[in-house]
């Protein structure tokens, strides 16, 4: 959405729905910084995410610009096997998000994983993040006309949202994006 959207539509969705916000995070974004604002139910059932930046360089800035407003931009869905959901959707044909290389060289430095780990998250283009004993799996699709994607979760007693990886996801977006100024006319 727009910059000077955000505040009204966080008033909207928490008089709506019984949603609680919660603290904004910034995600650096090869464009700029994107704002994102999370409202969730109270058992994380439902979690709604808003995104907004000042930049026009950003990639939702671009979407919101290309394709003449605010909308959804992807959705996620649950898994309960992040690895054998990755296999189901390339056995059928869906391009999964490319993860630059240098990101699990990083995640190895900055976790500890248990021996093959990283090869198995490496080869199936999973993003990984942990606070304390939880873990969060993350895959994207790459994106459809219009620039819509899926993203597919894998929540082991996390509550977080792996905004850690958002900078990945859309630097690993942006190199998808040959000419910066034609998002819109690439996707479309």
């Amino acid at each position: 959405m727009q910059h000077e959207e955000m505040l009204t539509w966080l008033l909207f969705y928490t008089s709506l729905l019984k949603v609680r916000k919660t603290p904004v995070q910034d995600v650096l974004d090869p464009g700029g910084i994107v704002h994102s604002q999370v409202v969730e139910t109270a058992d994380g059932t439902f979690r709604l995410v808003l995104n907004a930046s000042q930049s026009r360089q950003t990639l939702s800035s671009r979407f919101l610009t290309d394709l003449f407003g605010s909308g959804v931009q992807h959705i996620a869905f649950a898994t309960s096997d992040i690895f054998a959901t990755a296999k189901r959707l390339r056995a059928r044909g869906v391009e999964l998000l490319a993860i630059p290389e240098n990101y699990y060289d990083d995640l190895e430095a900055r976790i500890d994983l248990q021996p093959g780990a990283l090869d198995r998250l490496r080869g199936n283009n999973v993003l990984y993040d942990r606070q304390g004993k939880g873990e969060y799996f993350q895959i994207y699709t790459t994106t459809f006309d219009g620039g819509f994607f899926f993203e597919l979760v894998e929540r082991r007693a996390y509550t977080g949202f792996g905004a850690a990886n958002a900078p990945i996801r859309l630097a690993a977006q942006t190199r998808l994006v040959r000419d910066p100024l034609s998002w819109g006319r690439r996707m479309r």
